[in-house]
């Protein structure tokens, strides 16, 4: 899981950054990090303001709507639709090498959101492991009813 923490590190994203890690046989034979495609401009959020017209909920509705408090005023990060989860990206780069996914184990930083738990079992991965919960648990209840293992760590695995 530390390693898997360390990617999510590598991405440029400012809203939430997620690393993904796929091991087999004690080895990392993949990893990947949320972030824009090969190439692209690798800014993964729109940033909207509220403007000093906009009729504003109480500064703590505002919080929980997820806008944070600037010199600018109120403003919200909202990720691009274009952004690559971090559990695709390895998938992704798993796909392009001579390595295979089957009876592979994953390590995420966030558990994954539907589209992602789809990718990790067509892969080939049978073990899931995450830190954080994501906003929902649709991936998750995928997972569990195709079969593959999936399990919370909420600590150091030593």
């Amino acid at each position: 899981m530390t390693i898997a923490e360390t990617v999510a590190t590598m991405s440029q994203a400012r809203r939430l950054q997620v690393g993904a890690i796929v091991v087999k046989d004690d080895r990392v034979i993949s990893m990947g990090y949320n972030g824009m495609p090969s190439g692209w401009d690798n800014d993964c959020e729109n940033t909207f303001y509220c403007t000093d017209d906009d009729q504003l909920p109480e500064p703590d509705k505002m919080l929980n709507m997820g806008y944070t408090k600037s010199n600018n005023g109120w403003y919200k990060l909202v990720t691009k639709p274009e952004v690559l989860h971090a559990e695709t990206n390895a998938i992704a780069k798993l796909a392009r090498s001579t390595e295979s996914g089957l009876g592979a184990t994953m390590f995420i930083t966030h558990s994954p959101c539907l589209d992602c738990a789809k990718l990790v079992y067509q892969s080939g991965i049978n073990t899931v492991y995450y830190r954080n919960s994501y906003r929902n648990q649709d991936g998750i209840q995928f997972l569990e009813k195709a079969g593959v293992k999936v399990e919370q760590i909420l600590e150091n695995l030593g």
